[in-house]
């Protein structure tokens, strides 16, 4: 299986232009085959310089969502330029509580700008941390979306919705047409001074299925796979922790 990585998993090699050129030819020789954007300053035209030079594709990026609400017209010939389609938001990070009529508004505005995007052929995508399966009047935070913002888009992340306490196959099923891109992001259990709790790992060193997620993000309509560890940037071996996952993705 063809697999990308979010860059977020290694912004530790990537924050000037030359390292983000020599750390995306080493994930190409790894296996990697294409990226998405994250974790370093977007500058699309050092985007575009380094893609056209590796050889490697940007199939999905995270950017702030005031430029997506307020500067889409740029940001879209901005992704333009470097041959990128989809455009993605790391989330929102604040409770719904008090705030859910922010929640609300927050969607609708992502909802119209997602529906100008489409028609100028590009996706708007929405990742999901665990708080999104929080629910509110029986209803899912991740839930609401779906239903009340139809044009949008999701990166679904394994492992925050395995913290969140869902059935990834059963959303994965729910989100049939609307998840070309994922995160595929293991969950390990470990033992340690503050009792069990869950960490991050390379892909098949934790406890989540991939072979029947894979095979129902397949029948759901994903297209890009991209394997993301967000503690290996603060680790020593960096590289070594991705190429363990692209190693293990490769087989699915």
């Amino acid at each position: 299986m063809k697999v990308g990585l979010n860059l977020f998993s290694v912004r530790n090699l990537i924050e000037t232009e030359e390292e983000y050129e020599k750390t995306t030819m080493k994930l190409k020789k790894m296996g990697y085959s294409y990226v998405q954007y994250s974790g370093g300053v977007f500058d699309a035209e050092r985007i575009r310089r380094v893609s056209e030079k590796t050889g490697m594709p940007v199939v999905l990026t995270h950017v702030p969502y005031d430029r997506i609400v307020n500067d889409i017209d740029n940001l879209m010939r901005e992704h333009e330029s470097f041959g990128c389609r989809n455009i993605g938001l790391g989330g929102f990070f604040q409770p719904w509580g008090e705030n859910g009529s922010e929640w609300k508004k927050a969607i609708d505005e992502l909802e119209n700008v997602s529906a100008k995007m489409q028609k100028n052929g590009f996706t708007f995508f929405y990742h999901n941390h665990h708080h999104e399966f929080v629910r509110h009047d029986g209803q899912t935070i991740f839930d609401y979306i779906i239903e009340h913002a139809p044009h949008v888009h999701f990166t679904f992340d394994t492992y925050w919705a395995q913290l969140g306490g869902v059935n990834i196959s059963e959303y994965v099923e729910k989100l049939s047409g609307r998840i070309e891109c994922v995160h595929l992001k293991d969950y390990q259990m470990r033992e340690g001074s503050d009792g069990v709790q869950p960490h991050f790992a390379p892909l098949g060193q934790g406890n989540l299925n991939f072979p029947a997620i894979v095979q129902a993000m397949r029948k759901a309509g994903t297209e890009y796979f991209l394997v993301e560890q967000d503690d290996a940037a603060d680790l020593s071996d960096t590289l070594s922790q991705v190429e363990i996952s692209v190693r293990y993705a490769q087989n699915l």
